[in-house]
């Protein structure tokens, strides 16, 4: 069953805490008790049948794990929700927080972070630069994470078995019945995509994705083993629009679409999808008292890549926090919050003023007015497969 065009949700999908009724999008409620509610009100007076959730990815939903292990992020990241930088790679809040959120939840703890973590909620195992295949190289060598999705499934065993152990004792963590009842997102994958892509070229590296499509299913049934039964399962987003890539990866003119993005490796990402869908229903077939989500945040994400104004936004493929202007806003060498000696001079990769009408927040990772959009058409289960309103479990 396919989706409904992301288009009909245009008028909808504005960003902002106005709280009017012209929206006709169907999550107007939950989307306006997320907007206007207090974020104490937001953070776990909610009832949904979901108690926990358990997070397994990269950057795209790190809520600190990574900077908990290497201790080093600097502004202008999290200037926006935080007002501080707060271990994710955004200017605020990832797609994972909003629907932490919206499930009445707390934002999810690292399972890294030792200090302040409250887990009674669940656990976030997703690390920055994270792959799903166990890593050949150190992350002080290419930035590869070592936590990779086998890691984190192992990380997820320990926490289990210290949870059990504690038979309900511990304030902060959950109930051991919990996780038969909890819900399990991973988001991974790009990493194993993109590491080698501009040496290799994506056909070369199209060839390794059946591999990740099996981990990743692999490690679902390993999930399922433990008493896993509820998974949402995010495709890749459309790489071939983000600035970093438009600016790193080797491609002429002719390979650019009309929006501006880079058809070939969108192409494999494409391909990629298809792959991960497949091998979910297969997984289905196994699992046949499991909810298995394939979740399709490409075709939002790029949606808003392509019609941003649409959507209340005003740039697609530029960078909100990058040096260089120009159309992308991007130097792989002055990454975002970094200062360079260059020609002589000092030159500093800072945060545009409104990154409120942005999609892309770094080059690589989205704005939080960007992770609002696709987290609520996540919600909205229109994106998903087999469709899953989420917002029905729920009550503000």
């Amino acid at each position: 069953m396919s989706p409904p065009p992301f288009s009909t949700h245009r008028h909808a999908m504005q960003i902002g805490c106005r709280c009017t009724m012209r929206t006709v999008w169907p999550l107007l409620l939950v989307a306006a008790a997320l907007c206007c509610a207090s974020p104490a009100a937001s953070a776990g007076t909610g009832r949904c049948k979901f108690p926990a959730v358990f997070n397994f990815g990269d950057s795209n939903s790190d809520t600190g794990g990574f900077w908990a292990a290497f201790p080093a992020q600097q502004g202008p990241f999290g200037m926006t929700y935080f007002g501080r930088p707060a271990g994710r790679a955004s200017d605020g809040r990832l797609v994972i927080d909003f629907i932490a959120q919206a499930m009445g939840l707390p934002l999810l703890s690292p399972y890294l972070q030792s200090i302040g973590s409250d887990y009674r909620h669940g656990a976030n195992s997703a690390t920055l630069a994270s792959t799903v295949l166990l890593p050949n190289t150190s992350v002080f060598v290419t930035g590869i994470s070592p936590f990779s999705l086998g890691i984190q499934l192992n990380q997820m065993k320990e926490f289990r078995n210290r949870v059990l152990s504690s038979n309900g004792n511990n304030g902060q963590l959950p109930r051991p019945d919990i996780f038969g009842k909890a819900l399990y997102t991973i988001d991974i994958g790009q990493n194993d995509f993109t590491s080698n892509l501009g040496s290799l070229g994506v056909e070369s590296v199209k060839r390794s994705l059946p591999s990740i499509v099996n981990q990743i299913s692999w490690t679902i049934q390993d999930m399922y083993n433990i008493g896993a039964r509820h998974f949402m399962v995010f495709n890749m987003a459309p790489i071939g629009c983000y600035p970093a890539f438009l600016t790193e990866l080797p491609h002429n003119s002719n390979d650019l679409d009309e929006f501006g993005c880079m058809k070939s490796y969108n192409s494999g990402v494409t391909y990629y999808n298809e792959l991960l869908n497949n091998s979910l229903a297969e997984v289905r077939k196994k699992l046949q008292d499991a909810s298995i989500l394939y979740v399709d945040k490409h075709t939002v994400t790029l949606e808003l890549f392509q019609h941003p104004t649409a959507h209340g936004l005003k740039y697609g493929t530029r960078a909100c926090c990058g040096y260089g202007g120009g159309t992308y806003n991007f130097n792989q060498d002055v990454y975002c919050g970094n200062s360079k000696v260059v020609n002589g001079k000092t030159a500093t990769a800072g945060a545009c003023g409104d990154p409120q009408n942005y999609v892309s927040w770094d080059g690589i990772h989205a704005t939080e007015a960007a992770n609002y959009k696709i987290a609520y058409a996540v919600i909205s289960g229109s994106y998903s497969y087999p469709p899953f309103d989420l917002s029905k479990l729920c009550s503000p």
